[in-house]
C-alpha cells in the first residue's frame, strides 16, 4: 500500500499554529510548522525518486527555494511569490510522489528525530540574546521580509555599499524571512529560537551521515553522539546549536553534513538520484557560506586519494559523485570571485596580513609574516571527544580498505597537509582569508574518526572496550574540557594533534604494506557504538550540568520605545546616522539602512570603505556637524543621551537613552 507523504499534512499543521500565540509553546509550534512547510518541496521530489532521509529532502528543498528567490530578485517584488514557486514545485511533483512506493530510511530514524525533538527543546531554554554576528544576519532577514522591491542588493547594510561575497545570494537569510512570514512572528524570533527546530534535523543529518560512511546504524549511533557532543553538549549552554539558525553554523552542521552524505549514499547505492541531489547540496552550501564548500572538499578530495589506492571497486563511482561536486562547487564560485576580489582580506597588504595575524595570533604558530600554521592546539579544542579522535585515528585509519577508514584517513591527511605545514597555511590563508582558513581545522572528520576508532578497539578488546570507554572518557573530560572562547587559552594537547598527523602516515604507510587490515563485524560495530556512548556520557554530564544561557551584555541594547518609533515613524528603507553598535543595532530591529556599522561586522570592500564610515561618525560625534550625515543621505538621526551633542533638528522621540531626530534639508 502506497502512503501518503506525510508533507501533506504541513500545512494543516501551520492552519492551526497560526491559531496559537507568538510566543511560548505557540511560538515553537508556528515556527516547526512554518520550516517543515518549506521542506515539504524536497520531501516530495525526494520521494518521487526513491532517495529517504533528511539530506536529500533538504537538498531539494534548498534547490526549489533558490529558484524561487531567483524569481523574485528578477522581478523586483516582494517575498511572497516565493512561496507560489514552492507551491508550483510541490503540486508539480506530487503525482510522481504518489505514484512512488515510500522508500524506508535507515533503521531507528525514529529514535532519532525523537531524540532531536528533545535536544531542540532542551536548546530553547537556553537560547540568550541576539548579539554578535546573530544581529548582521538579523538586519538581512528583516529587509527580506519587508520590502517589497528585492534585490540581491537589497538586504545590505548601507544603501550604497556593496555585496557582501560571502552572502551575495542571500539563500540562508531568504528561509529564515519565509518562516517568518509563514510563522506570522518577528524576524527576531526567528533568529533566535529557529535553532531549535533545526537541532531535530541535525540530528538526523549526523545519523544518516554516519550509516551511509559505514553502512551500519551502529556506524550512524557512534557518529551521532559524538557529533553531538562536540558541537552541543561540551562547550554547555547550548554549545554551537543554539547558533544553529546562522549561515555558518547552519552550512557546517545541516548542509555539509547533508553533502557528505548524499556523496556516500551514491557510492554506496549506485542509483543516480543521489547523484543528482549532490548537484543542489552543493549549490547551496556555496551560496550559504562559499569558503565551506572549498573546506568540505579538501576530506572528500583525500577520501578520493585513498580510495585509488585501496579501494579500485569505489573508485569509479567516486570520481563521478566527487566530479558532480567540484563541478558545481566552481560554478557557484565563479561569480563570487570578482566579488571576494573586492575584500581586503582576498589579496591582504602586508599591514592587512600583520593585523590578521595579530587578530588570531591565539591559534596560529607563528614564526614570520610569511610562515605560520594553525597552531596543533586547535585541533582538540573542542574537547574530550576532539582529543579521543585524535589518538583514534591511526587506529581507525588502519581500515582504510573500507569506505570509513578511507575517509578517516584521507580525509585527516588532506586537512593537515594544508594547516599544519608553515609555508603552505600561509597560501591557504591567501586564498580565502586568515578569518576563513583558520577554520578547516574543523573539517577533519573528527566524528568519524572517533566512531572508527572505537569500532576498531571494540574489535580488539571485545567487552573490556565498554569500561575502557567509559574510564577514559571520565579521566579525558577532566583533563580536557574544551576551550570554547573567541580566542585559544589553552586548547587541546599539542601531542594528540602530532600523534594523529604522524599516526595517520604511518595507517598510511602500514595500509600500503597491507599490514593493517581489520575486518569489522556487526558484534564489533555494535560494541563500537556502545563504547562511544560511553564515552560521551561524562561529557554530556558536563554539558547539561552548565544548561543555562549565557548573559548578553546589553550596554548597547536599543530601547523597546526607540525600536517601536524606529518601525512606526521612519519609513522602510530610509537611511538613519548614528553611532557604530547602535546603528548595528538599528539596522537588525528595524527594517532600514544605516550610515556605518562596526568594521569587524563589515565586509572591508572598497564600496563599503567601513574604516572610512567609522572615522566620519567618530568625526560627527566630536563636532556635531550635520554635514556628515547629509553625506551618506540620511534623514534620520539617532544620538545617545550620554554623546554630549545637541543636534539642531527637530525630534521626533525622546527617551532617557536615546533622540531620534528628522534631518531636513542643509539650509
Amino acid at each position: 500500500m502506497r502512503r501518503l507523504p506525510w508533507a501533506l499534512l504541513a500545512l494543516p499543521a501551520l492552519a492551526l499554529a497560526r491559531l496559537l500565540p507568538e510566543h511560548g509553546l505557540g511560538l515553537g509550534l508556528r515556527l516547526a510548522a512554518a520550516t517543515v512547510v518549506l521542506l515539504v518541496p524536497g520531501a516530495l521530489v525526494a520521494r518521487a525518486l526513491g532517495q529517504p532521509g533528511g539530506a536529500a529532502t533538504l537538498a531539494w528543498s534548498l534547490g526549489a527555494l533558490f529558484l524561487a528567490l531567483g524569481l523574485v530578485f528578477a522581478l523586483h517584488t516582494a517575498l511572497w511569490p516565493a512561496l507560489v514557486v514552492l507551491g508550483a514545485v510541490s503540486v508539480g511533483v506530487l503525482p510522481a510522489a504518489l505514484r512512488r512506493r515510500r522508500e524506508r530510511p535507515p533503521r531507528g530514524f525514529a529514535l532519532v528525530l525523537v531524540g532531536g525533538i528533545a535536544l531542540g527543546v532542551a536548546v530553547w531554554y537556553v537560547a540568550g540574546a541576539l548579539e554578535g554576528d546573530a544581529l548582521f544576519h538579523l538586519a538581512r532577514v528583516r529587509k527580506l521580509d519587508a520590502f517589497g522591491d528585492l534585490s540581491l542588493a537589497s538586504v545590505n547594510e548601507f544603501r550604497d555599499g556593496g555585496l557582501h561575497s560571502g552572502y551575495a545570494f542571500p539563500l540562508w537569510h531568504g528561509l529564515l524571512a519565509l518562516v517568518a512570514k509563514l510563522a506570522g512572528v518577528d524576524a527576531a524570533s526567528v533568529l533566535l529560537h529557529e535553532a531549535s527546530i533545526l537541532v531535530p534535523l541535525a540530528c538526523l543529518l549526523a545519523y544518516e551521515a554516519g550509516v551511509r560512511v559505514f553502512g551500519s546504524v551502529a556506524g550512524g549511533v557512534s557518529v551521532l553522539v559524538s557529533q553531538v557532543a562536540i558541537t552541543c553538549l561540551a562547550a554547555g549552554h547550548g554549545g554551537a546549536y543554539v547558533s544553529l539558525a546562522l549561515p555558518a553554523t547552519a552550512a557546517r552542521q545541516l548542509l555539509a553534513t547533508a553533502a557528505l552524505a548524499l556523496v556516500f549514499a551514491y557510492v554506496a547505492e549506485r542509483e543516480w538520484p543521489a547523484l543528482a541531489a549532490v548537484v543542489p547540496a552543493t549549490l547551496a552550501l556555496t551560496l550559504v557560506h562559499p569558503t565551506y564548500v572549498l573546506f568540505l572538499g579538501v576530506p572528500l578530495a583525500g577520501y578520493l586519494a585513498v580510495t585509488a589506492a585501496f579501494r579500485r571497486e569505489d573508485l569509479r563511482r567516486a570520481a563521478l559523485v566527487l566530479g558532480a561536486y567540484a563541478v558545481t562547487a566552481v560554478a557557484s564560485l565563479v561569480p563570487l570571485r570578482s566579488l571576494a576580489r573586492e575584500t581586503a582580506s582576498f589579496t591582504p597588504s602586508a599591514a592587512e596580513r600583520l593585523r590578521g595575524l595579530e587578530h588570531y595570533a591565539s591559534q596560529l604558530d607563528v614564526f614570520s609574516t610569511d610562515r605560520y600554521r594553525v597552531a596543533p592546539e586547535v585541533f582538540g579544542r573542542t574537547g574530550a571527544v576532539a582529543v579521543a579522535a585524535l589518538v583514534l585515528l591511526p587506529l581507525a585509519a588502519c581500515s582504510a580498505r573500507r569506505r570509513a577508514g578511507a575517509l578517516v584517513l584521507g580525509g585527516s591527511l588532506a586537512v593537515f597537509a594544508l594547516t599544519l605545514p608553515s609555508v603552505v597555511f600561509p597560501e591557504v590563508a591567501d586564498l580565502v582569508s586568515l578569518s576563513q582558513a583558520r577554520r578547516l581545522a574543523g573539517f577533519l572528520p573528527f566524528a568519524f574518526a572517533f566512531a572508527a576508532g572505537m569500532a576498531v578497539l571494540a574489535h580488539v578488546l571485545r567487552l573490556w572496550a565498554l569500561p575502557a570507554a567509559l574510564g577514559v572518557g571520565i579521566g579525558l573530560q577532566l583533563a580536557y574540557p574544551g576551550d570554547f572562547g573567541a580566542g585559544l587559552r589553552d586548547g587541546g594537547p599539542a601531542l594528540a594533534t602530532w600523534l594523529g598527523a604522524f599516526g595517520a602516515v604511518a595507517a598510511l604507510v602500514a595500509s600500503a604494506a597491507a599490514a593493517c587490515r581489520f575486518r569489522l563485524d556487526v558484534r564489533a560495530g555494535t560494541l563500537g557504538a556502545l563504547a562511544a556512548c560511553l564515552f560521551v556520557l561524562p561529557v554530556a554530564a558536563h554539558g547539561f550540568s552548565e544548561w543555562s544561557a549565557e548573559k548578553g551584555g546589553g550596554r548597547y541594547d536599543l530601547t523597546p520605545g526607540l525600536v517601536a518609533a524606529l518601525r512606526e515613524r521612519v519609513p522602510a528603507g530610509a537611511v538613519v546616522f548614528a553611532d557604530l553598535e547602535t546603528s548595528y543595532r538599528i539596522a537588525a530591529f528595524a527594517p532600514l539602512y544605516v550610515a556605518a556599522a562596526p568594521p569587524e561586522h563589515v565586509a572591508d570592500t572598497t564600496k563599503n570603505r567601513p574604516y572610512d564610515r567609522r572615522d566620519d561618525v567618530r568625526r560627527f560625534l566630536r563636532t556635531g556637524d550635520l554635514a556628515v550625515p547629509r553625506r551618506y543621505g540620511a534623514g534620520w538621526l539617532v544620538v545617545r543621551r550620554d554623546s554630549r551633542i545637541s543636534p539642531p533638528a527637530p525630534r521626533v522621540y525622546a527617551d532617557g537613552r536615546f533622540v531620534l531626530h528628522r534631518l531636513g534639508p542643509a539650509s
